[in-house]
């Protein structure tokens, strides 16, 4: 696909002055120079045109707040002073891949004053000779060239290190949601299971005293009935008696 068109479907129905960011990498200048951008990009911070075959930035338009270019895997030979005329508040600047050879080509990068990381993997430039001692000496103001400082220190990855951070305090919440779950629902089993064998002890209860309330009422009813026979035996004796009396007193007149 052509830059141009490729830029244009980037857009993504903004306004070029709305766009922030922006990749088209793998597509293709016709002629080896830059096409489809223009001033009209001032807010543009990151631009990546890896592998689009430029050999050229002579038509790199003006972009104030550009603070990353990723132009790697091109055939750009010279001409890097348009950087610092075009795009002077550069922070990285990434020309791995390209046809860079000699010092000589890298040194107008010095006046990009705040250029702190260079990447330059992959030129033949990283083949001469104390290439690593002479590129920070050239560019005082580069922190890190091909990923690592004057020592050997590799780049830190700030962002990387905030979503790590942000993975494992996400991580961490889970873990403490986790721990807290299972302990509250232990205590909802706990207050179930007290429920639970309340409520079986009170039917219990209820159905010893249900039990011990019929056996009650069973021993009243045969009460009674020993009552009532004691109360009937006793009227029979009463009335034999008062029968035997009535007899004597017939006997005697």
């Amino acid at each position: 696909m052509e830059m141009e068109k490729r830029i244009s479907l980037e857009l993504r129905n903004k306004t070029p002055a709305e766009v922030a960011e922006l990749v088209v990498d793998n597509c293709r200048s016709s002629d080896g120079e830059v096409e489809g951008l223009s001033d009209d990009y001032k807010e543009l911070e990151f631009l990546s045109m890896v592998n689009v075959g430029l050999t050229s930035l002579a038509k790199l338009p003006s972009l104030p707040k550009l603070l990353k270019l990723e132009i790697s895997d091109n055939m750009i030979v010279g001409g890097l002073d348009q950087l610092s005329e075009k795009c002077p508040n550069l922070t990285y600047l990434n020309l791995s891949g390209n046809k860079i050879k000699e010092l000589s080509t890298v040194k107008p990068l010095k006046n990009l004053k705040n250029l702190k990381s260079l990447d330059l993997y992959s030129c033949e430039i990283t083949t001469l000779e104390d290439y690593r001692e002479s590129v920070f000496e050239l560019l005082p103001q580069v922190t890190f060239l091909d990923g690592y400082d004057h020592e050997d220190n590799e780049v830190p990855d700030s962002e990387a290190d905030d979503d790590d951070n942000e993975g494992l305090d996400s991580e961490a919440d889970d873990d403490d949601e986790h721990t807290a779950g299972p302990t509250r629902d232990g205590d909802d089993d706990d207050e179930e299971d007290e429920g639970s064998e309340g409520e079986e002890v009170g039917l219990s209860y209820l159905m010893k005293d249900g039990i011990q309330d019929e056996e009650d009422d069973d021993d009243y009813v045969e009460e009674e009935e020993e009552e009532d026979g004691v109360g009937v035996q006793g009227e029979k004796r009463k009335r034999d008696a008062e029968d035997e009396g009535d007899d004597s007193d017939g006997d005697d007149d």
